[in-house]
């Protein structure tokens, strides 16, 4: 963790709205490129949210607009996530030229992956999954955007583990660094079975009703929770690892046990969701 992000945490004379500067200023100075991004896709909510009281349009039983939605958010924590990470790098790994253009690159795809969702929402049809026309072009380019995108996650992975000088105790950087280097081959298997199986369902389900906001079904195997995990463990096991620091004094071991617990979880739920199981059946 850098000084400044350091200070804007634990110095008491800072008041609070100073405090909440300093973070912010220290956050956005990991990575500006990834921090500019967040706050780009943030603002994008705005408009989707708008959208989505406005058009009542249906797909398949779910508001057409809550898609790009979700995935404007959940790009926005991603982006936010990156900025904040890249305070571990070894120095001058992100001023390198390589990596300047592939966060360029991967920049491009997360926008042309929210672009393509919503123009699906636009148009009123489905984004993913979708054979017809020219929708079954876009979608396999979707998969290739999805993969690139994800993969800023195992080179942030690479440049934290590569840091001759670790700004971070050694527990937490082991956290960041196997949280970060397992999103990639989770997000492969989860969401490479996804598209193969050419839709989120394991088995029929006769309500489009699920979980509120995630979708998931209470009826069928749903393959987005194991998606959804692994996208996710990039924050879980970094999170663990803070608690732990504070909890157990650094001890790495823990934080180890923890990321394979959360490859056991992801795994659990994968197979559940291939048996047709849901996730958190419906009852009554």
């Amino acid at each position: 963790m850098s000084l400044a992000l350091a200070t804007a945490f634990t110095d008491p004379s800072v008041r609070l709205r100073r405090r909440a500067a300093m973070w912010l200023a220290a956050w956005r100075a990991g990575d500006p490129a990834f921090f500019a991004t967040g706050v780009l896709f943030l603002a994008a909510t705005l408009p989707l949210a708008a959208a989505l009281v406005v058009d009542d349009r249906l797909f398949l039983g779910t508001d057409i607009w809550l898609k790009p939605l979700k995935f404007a958010v959940a790009l926005s924590l991603y982006a936010f996530t990156l900025a904040l990470f890249s305070h571990a790098f070894a120095p001058g790994f992100a001023a390198r030229p390589s990596y300047r253009i592939f966060r360029a690159v991967v920049i491009v795809a997360m926008w042309a992956e929210l672009l393509w969702i919503a123009g699906a929402a636009v148009a009123g049809t489905a984004s993913h999954f979708n054979t017809e026309g020219l929708w079954a072009v876009f979608y396999p380019v979707a998969g290739i955007l999805a993969t690139i995108l994800t993969s800023a996650s195992a080179v942030l992975a690479w440049g934290v583990a590569r840091n001759p000088r670790p700004v971070l105790p050694p527990a937490l950087r082991d956290g960041l660094t196997l949280g970060l280097a397992l999103v990639l081959p989770l997000t492969l298997v989860t969401a490479g079975t996804l598209s193969s199986n050419g839709g989120h369902f394991v088995g029929f389900a006769s309500d489009a009703r699920g979980l509120p906001f995630l979708g998931w079904s209470r009826e069928v195997g749903d393959l987005r929770v194991a998606h959804f995990l692994a996208t996710h463990a990039m924050h879980a096991v970094p999170a663990f690892a803070l608690v732990s620091g504070m909890v157990l004094g650094g001890r790495r071991a823990p934080i180890w046990i923890f990321a394979a617990a959360w490859v056991g979880l992801v795994a659990f739920t994968f197979l559940q969701a291939l048996a047709g199981r849901p996730f958190l059946p419906m009852f009554g």
